[in-house]
């Protein structure tokens, strides 16, 4: 019988589509087909920010309907670093409190169990769609 060995921590950045075991949140973490259980953690995601968002009144002089992408890494103990938001002028302009209220909400969302590559916790880069839509 051989001996289960500890999970290890490797510090290296590695592309989050390559690990063996996506990062994932407690309520994700039962499923076991991987790409259901990186969409629960992306939906997890969404779900957050957008409950963050629909707590304050953005006002806007013209329509947007347009997708901004959020940066973050997660760390080998599962914590979740917001690098910034990818937004077009036209968001940076109506919206100059998007990436303090989405930096907000990354920062109030649950455990992360990090991502496993051979058997090593490692660090991810993780990059998230968000589509914003706001009618004037």
């Amino acid at each position: 019988m051989t001996k289960k060995q500890p999970l290890q921590v490797v510090d290296t950045i590695i592309d989050f589509t390559a690990v063996d075991t996506s990062p994932s949140f407690k309520i994700c973490d039962s499923i076991i087909d991987k790409t259901q259980k990186s969409d629960c953690f992306r939906t997890t995601i969404h779900k957050k920010i957008s409950l963050e968002l629909q707590k304050h009144q953005l006002l806007i002089n013209d329509t947007i309907d347009e997708t901004v992408v959020v940066d973050l890494i997660i760390n080998t103990e599962g914590k979740i670093i917001f690098e910034g938001v990818k937004s077009s002028e036209k968001i940076k302009n109506e919206l100059p409190e998007l990436d303090s209220i989405i930096q907000t909400s990354i920062h109030k969302l649950p455990t992360v169990f990090p991502a496993i590559k051979q058997r090593y916790k490692v660090t991810t880069k993780y990059q998230l769609p968000i589509r914003i839509y706001l009618k004037h």
